[in-house]
């Protein structure tokens, strides 16, 4: 075995110099379809388990304290590509409060928070991929004080299934601020896809927004990550 000097330093050969040869395929590597590929991906099949009332976000907890602001519900089905329910996936929502304040501790926004408003919730969707939730009519927040650049009204959704975790904005139309929003922008053609559509009034008074999630193919919603 050879001495190699290098700069003062003593370097020795390695045990695995030379090998990278024997580590190459020696024949084409083949792509993999992607209705196969589909199934190397871990399955989690236990999910954190859920309450009673955790899609209802107007409240921290049943009997509690309402939150303020206007109460709306939120449904619609998720889907795949070809119009098929997605069943029993999780799908969380989050949001800001009615002055536009998350409840979270590195929210910079200096408006009020709620004490009796976390803006955040939870369920599945059932064996017809529906999904529910009420929450607060999020307020916009100045999200770019140098420019005068407000963040229009807007509710987050995620969606996990399997290993994978989707993430998407759901906006109101007519907000105002939304024709100066980067995010809103940067969603082109997709726009039409992410507002929620005002359907009706619930018996309490609570607007019903319908936004059914499209997961792949050309209708499908503009995910962030």
């Amino acid at each position: 075995m050879s001495l190699i000097i290098d700069r003062g330093r003593l370097m020795l050969p390695g045990p695995t110099d030379g090998a990278a040869e024997r580590r190459v395929p020696s024949e084409r590597l083949h792509l993999i379809p992607e209705a196969a590929r589909r199934s190397f991906v871990p399955w989690v099949s236990d999910l954190p388990g859920l309450k009673l009332g955790e899609n209802d976000l107007t409240r921290i907890a049943p009997g509690r304290p309402q939150a303020e602001g206007e109460v709306i519900e939120i449904s619609g089905h998720v889907l795949d590509e070809f119009g098929r329910p997605v069943r029993n996936t999780l799908v969380e929502v989050w949001n800001a409060n009615k002055w536009g304040r998350y409840a979270h501790v590195k929210d910079p926004v200096r408006e009020r928070l709620d004490p009796n408003f976390l803006g955040f919730g939870r369920t599945m969707t059932d064996e017809a991929g529906r999904y529910r939730f009420r929450t607060i009519m999020p307020g916009s927040y100045l999200a770019r004080p140098d420019i005068d650049r407000w963040r229009p009204a807007h509710v987050h959704v995620s969606i996990r299934g399997g290993s994978a975790r989707l993430i998407a904005q759901m906006y109101f139309a007519g907000d105002p601020h939304l024709t100066r929003d980067p995010m809103f922008i940067l969603l082109g053609e997709a726009q039409a896809r992410h507002f929620g559509n005002l359907v009706g009034q619930g018996p309490d008074g609570e607007a019903l927004y319908r936004w059914d999630i499209v997961i792949g193919g050309r209708n499908t919603a503009y995910f962030e990550n």
